[in-house]
């Protein structure tokens, strides 16, 4: 089967996208034995992401307005900081990127497991939902 390359030309290769971004013939391309898995699987979200880990905040976008009312494209990115937050209940640190209205937050609700039990699932990160389910499941552990 011939494939079509650049400008509608025949080609002898195509681009294999189950290894990351690497050329091979097109015979061997259509050949299912010759898959190889990719190089590395995401399993934990994107790590440099810029979005909050505790309330999903994340990039905006919006105009920069000039003086002559020429609109133009900008992108409002959060105040993200790492940080280490205490949870009392499990009597560890645990370090998480959050953004700075997020930490006023924190210490509005009283603390990291006050906030993190009454937060919704959709808005936490992955890394977020396991620590609210070991804090659920520890505070259930000392009320029994």
């Amino acid at each position: 089967m011939a494939r079509l390359g650049a400008y509608g030309k025949k080609s002898r290769f195509t681009l294999d996208l189950a290894v990351s971004f690497a050329y091979r013939t097109a015979s061997r391309a259509m050949d299912t034995a010759s898959f190889r898995a990719p190089l590395f699987v995401l399993t934990e979200g994107n790590p440099m992401s810029r979005r909050c880990e505790l309330t999903g905040v994340g990039p905006m976008v919006g105009h920069s307005v000039s003086h002559s009312n020429i609109k133009t494209k900008r992108r409002f990115l959060p105040s993200l900081r790492q940080i280490n937050l205490a949870s009392d209940a499990l009597g560890t640190t645990f370090r998480l990127k959050i953004s700075n209205a997020a930490l006023r937050t924190l210490d509005y609700k009283g603390g990291l497991d006050a906030f993190i039990v009454k937060a919704d699932d959709a808005d936490l990160s992955i890394r977020a939902r396991r620590l609210k389910k070991q804090i659920k499941d520890k505070l259930a552990e000392t009320a029994a």
